[in-house]
């Protein structure tokens, strides 16, 4: 999916493309558990990890992970170019200004109210099995919340992303993503409240626990709902403007 849509903004530098692909987002991970793990080292916790296994961890991540985002890379550079419906102009249209309530960050964070909206129930039994030592037996259910989540993002961001269009602004690349992305930063302040009324860590150490995994969460349901808000409106876009009739 990166190397198709690399090659389809006409952009050079693949190389760069694939390593960032596959290094960008297991480097913050890896590099916040690493922090967090000489931390419990430090003070003999028994939740630390030990060397043998953070070893493995790299093996994985080097020797699986990144040789498979290589090969699909590659595969994605040799498929056709995404083809566009129309043509685009090379002078961008002036973009009239927008209340203040429709422009960033404003509006990302009122778009990303409805995909974790969608989850909030879901997300309590999964923290108190997390964090509560509570038992979780329901994952079919939890399969049907996931399916709930992406419709949710994909809609949210085609409706954000035609009534960005109606007001003239074809910038809608980022916003795309931050629409639904924002909800990562509500996931983030549910787990503070959580920690506040539900949980009794004693010390800082165990907060700094609970905050950088929570953290970590935060981050890759940010990356989930803001990549599916992304996909569906470039298809939407594709589709309204297929759909329009150029002489």
């Amino acid at each position: 999916v990166s190397a198709r849509l690399y090659k389809f903004c006409d952009a050079k530098a693949w190389k760069r493309n694939t390593i960032a692909t596959a290094l960008a987002f297991p480097a913050v991970i890896v590099s916040m558990f690493m922090v967090l793990n000489i931390f419990l080292r430090i003070v003999g916790a028994a939740t630390a990890v030990s060397f043998l296994t953070v070893f493995f961890i790299f093996l994985l991540w080097g020797c699986v992970a990144t040789p498979l985002v290589f090969v699909g890379s590659y595969f994605g550079y040799r498929a056709d170019k995404i083809e566009v419906p129309t043509k685009t102009n090379q002078i961008a249209r002036f973009i009239p200004e927008v209340p203040y309530y429709a422009a960033p960050p404003i509006s990302n964070m009122l778009a990303g109210m409805l995909p974790f909206g969608s989850v909030c129930i879901e997300l309590f039994f999964i923290m108190s099995a997390l964090w509560l030592h509570q038992l979780y037996y329901i994952m079919g259910f939890l399969l049907a919340v996931v399916a709930i989540l992406g419709a949710t993002c994909a809609q949210v961001s085609c409706v954000m992303c035609y009534l960005q269009l109606c007001v003239e602004d074809h910038r809608w690349w980022w916003k795309s993503f931050f629409n639904c992305a924002s909800a990562g930063v509500y996931l983030f302040l549910y787990s503070i409240w959580f920690l506040a009324s539900k949980l009794e860590l004693v010390g800082i150490l165990p907060v700094m626990v609970y905050l950088t995994y929570m953290s970590m969460i935060s981050l890759a349901f940010s990356l989930f709902c803001g990549t599916v808000g992304y996909l569906s409106c470039f298809w939407f876009t594709r589709r309204i403007y297929g759909a329009v009739k150029v002489d």
